[in-house]
């Protein structure tokens, strides 16, 4: 007489509490396996998932097995199986083998392993809503971030590959992409970031003329299954990836560029919620981008406010009061009986003409644009100055005679901030140094008698002629 197994119905409580308490999708689909094998007696019990790519399974066929070993001979064993529905879909099927001694399945069996997968079917959807929950929130905290990084970050490049890298992350890419539309009319790739190399990716182009690319002109989302197999694809990365999602970067109309989120070759495809989720954070990043911009645009204009409004004054204030100072010790120095102090007033007066020529230099250097490039020759010498005051400790005092800028051409200007190069370099290594004086001149002539460009650069510090103090360099080239 065949021993009857222990009453099932602790067993069958006990398997639905393990499938009921449980959010994770994987571990609730564990739970429904080991479930229907302790229930049952089975040797193996296995769950075959109808669409893994929905379920969140990578995995194709089996999800999860009971028992590793051999599969049964078909034909040669008892075989159960039910089916398991969410709603009204049917997401997959249990299937039992492997009783001891081959015996039959029972009515009992079935109808145990039934009231399972109708508490399986309750678990995986609230499983399937916790997921969405969870992703809903991953996407919305990665938005918020990027936000607070882009209205605090400095540089449009550096906001282009915050965006970039969070959708990567958020998405589950093997890269995450920026392009931006090109003058010929198609769409390049500016900003990569992927945890391979990639470099080979900066500069990869959609052809004008793409479908992809009318799509996303036209501010509509791509979404691709195989990108290197689609022929809308002609990037020539694309061999590289599969599943892919390109996301226009568009707030108020304005297009910035595009968003492109590919997976690898094989890849699991993006469902319809990873699809939705990263178009709302595509959205949300354009509008941190233009916010960044518009800020960063504002502090720029702050600047050249406040650069301008300084040279104002000290053109307005300081250079007319130096001057007026200096045309009254002139005066004096020309009244009768000022022999005795003549020395003296007309050091004062070229002190103060050097002084006005330094604050008129100072001037220009604040109507100069501090995030463009220096241009002309004037410029380009102020800044070579203002590197130097951080290994001599002060700033250089600068002078320009003549018309520096119009005068004298690139390939001269090019010689002559070499050589102011390395005469401060020079000034910077020798001890005492506490001031050094820059001059530009032009028209300066040679002793024939030729036009050209003189520099002189004049410094206080020790070992200068005859072990004195003080050492001036001279530079002069032909225009």
């Amino acid at each position: 007489m065949t021993a009857r197994p222990a009453p099932r119905l602790p067993r069958l409580l006990e398997a639905l509490l393990g499938v009921g308490t449980e959010l994770d999708l994987r571990g609730v689909l564990r739970h429904i396996v080991d479930g229907a094998a302790e229930l049952t007696g089975a040797g193996r019990a296995a769950l075959v998932v109808t669409d893994p790519g929905e379920s969140g399974l990578a995995e194709s066929g089996l999800a999860e097995i009971r028992t590793p070993g051999p599969d049964p001979v078909p034909g040669t064993a008892p075989l159960l199986r039910v089916p398991i529905h969410v709603g009204d879909e049917e997401f997959g099927e249990l299937r039992l083998t492997g009783r001891p001694g081959a015996a039959p399945f029972t009515v009992e069996d079935e109808q145990l392993l039934r009231v399972l997968a109708t508490q399986a079917g309750v678990s995986i959807g609230n499983a399937r809503l916790y997921e969405t929950a969870r992703q809903r929130e991953r996407w919305i905290e990665g938005a918020a971030a990027v936000t607070t990084a882009l209205l605090t970050e400095e540089g449009a490049d550096d906001a282009l590959t915050t965006v970039a890298e969070r959708a990567r992350l958020l998405a589950g890419a093997s890269a995450g992409v920026i392009l931006h539309p090109t003058a010929e009319g198609g769409m390049s790739i500016v900003t990569a970031s992927s945890p391979d190399d990639p470099d080979g990716m900066l500069g990869a182009t959609i052809t004008p003329g793409s479908p992809v690319l009318e799509q996303l002109l036209g501010g509509e989302p791509v979404f691709i299954e195989d990108s290197a197999t689609d022929p809308r694809m002609t990037t020539h990365v694309r061999h590289r990836f599969g599943p892919s999602m390109m996301l226009p970067l568009q707030a108020g109309g304005r297009l910035i560029g595009t968003l492109a989120l590919p997976r690898r070759r094989g890849g699991r495809p993006y469902t319809d919620l990873e699809r939705l989720l990263a178009t709302q954070f595509a959205s949300q990043a354009a509008l941190a981008l233009v916010l960044a911009d518009a800020r960063r645009g504002r502090e720029r204009l702050a600047v050249y406010e406040d650069r301008d409004r300084i040279a104002r004054d000290l053109h307005d204030l300081v250079v007319q009061r130096l001057f007026a100072t200096g045309m009254m010790l002139e005066s004096t120095r020309r009244r009768p009986g000022a022999d005795d102090v003549g020395d003296i007033l007309g050091r004062a007066v070229d002190e103060l003409r050097s002084t006005v020529g330094e604050v008129r230099t100072t001037i220009f250097a604040l109507q100069q644009p501090p995030a463009d490039p220096p241009t002309g020759l004037r410029g380009r010498v102020l800044r070579e100055t203002a590197s130097a005051a951080a290994r001599l400790g002060f700033a250089p005092s600068t002078h320009f005679a003549g018309a520096v800028d119009t005068r004298v051409p690139d390939r001269v200007a090019d010689r002559l901030l070499t050589a102011l190069r390395d005469a401060l370099a020079d000034a910077s290594a020798r001890p005492g140094v506490s001031r050094v004086g820059v001059t530009v001149e032009t028209p300066a002539r040679s002793p024939d008698g030729r036009d050209g460009v003189r520099l002189r650069v004049v410094d206080d510090g020790e070992g200068g002629p005859e072990e004195g103090r003080g050492t001036t360099v001279t530079w002069w080239a032909p225009l």
